[in-house]
């Protein structure tokens, strides 16, 4: 049987498909979100790894991530960030916004099994926004112009180098059901179109019973293996291209990303003051840390 209209129904199926609403993040001051100043104090005055690695699980309830792969993934990613920011000599609140910024990133890669690296980068230049402007209570002035030339280049070729492992170990898999409507369809073989029955009937008068049954027995074998050939390759050509289409290219994001940052930060930025917050909060500030205001 000959099926028509491949391209046709190739095309239907990508203009149908599910319409993905990804979820939307707001930027928003993260200073002492996630690490008090009471916290960074006493992560500062360990020079061990393991001893780090424990207090980190013990602040966020991973206990067992030695054991647990996952919580081990989350360990490692938030232990090299506080790395970075000790090697940087970033200040207490420069190192608790930007280990916010990179868990705040990591929970928007895996909220969702679809491809949102587009929305995460996005998000992340806002972030970074906020932390680079002077205009309280909404913004900080926390990170100078290098300082968020290099923490972007940094997060690019870490956290986002590796975002479709993040997501692929930590968010369920997806299963297409795919509904495919034939455009046309040949009809159905006669008894006398059939070869086996044609045959039969051509060289002895006596009918053989059930001759029409094993005609058309040959001949349905033979559509559906046609008919799944084709569903394999409709099924592969949509999957791809919204493959392509949804996760992206990471390399050329990345590539992408790196030579227009210069660019992006100046636009962002603009013109603003050089000196940079690097103010320890007293004890009032930690008292009310949720409200801080550097004046």
């Amino acid at each position: 049987m000959s099926l028509k209209g491949q391209n046709n129904i190739s095309n239907e199926v990508q203009d149908n498909g599910p319409k993905i609403t990804q979820p939307k993040h707001k930027a928003e001051l993260l200073v002492w979100t996630d690490l008090s100043a009471d916290a960074l104090d006493r992560l500062n005055m360990s020079q061990n790894s393991n001893d780090i690695k424990n207090f980190l699980a013990e602040i966020f309830m991973l206990d067992n991530y030695k054991d647990n792969l996952k919580n081990g993934i989350i360990i490692d990613l938030y232990y090299y960030t506080l790395q970075y920011a000790r090697d940087q000599g970033f200040s207490p609140m420069q190192t608790s916004a930007f280990f916010s910024i990179v868990k705040k990133l990591f929970e928007a890669c895996i909220e969702t099994p679809y491809g949102n690296l587009d929305q995460t980068f996005e998000y992340f230049k806002e972030l970074i926004h906020v932390h680079s402007m002077y205009t309280p209570p909404a913004k900080l002035l926390l990170f100078s112009l290098n300082e968020v030339r290099n923490l972007t280049a940094y997060v690019i070729n870490t956290f986002f180098r590796h975002f479709k492992m993040y997501k692929y170990a930590f968010t369920p898999s997806v299963r297409l059901d795919l509904k495919v409507n034939y455009s046309e369809v040949m009809p159905p073989l006669t008894p006398s179109s059939s070869p086996v029955v044609a045959e039969a009937e051509g060289g002895d008068d006596d009918e053989t019973p059930g001759g029409d049954e094993e005609g058309q027995e040959i001949a349905t074998d033979e559509e559906r293996q046609e008919a799944r050939d084709l569903f394999k390759s409709i099924v592969y050509k949509f999957l791809t291209s919204e493959s392509e289409k949804i996760e992206g290219n990471v390399d050329t994001n990345v590539k992408t990303a790196i030579e227009a940052l210069d660019t992006e930060i100046d636009k962002v930025i603009g013109d603003r003051p050089t000196k940079v917050v690097d103010d320890k909060p007293t004890k009032r500030h930690r008292k009310h840390q949720k409200h801080l205001l550097v004046k």
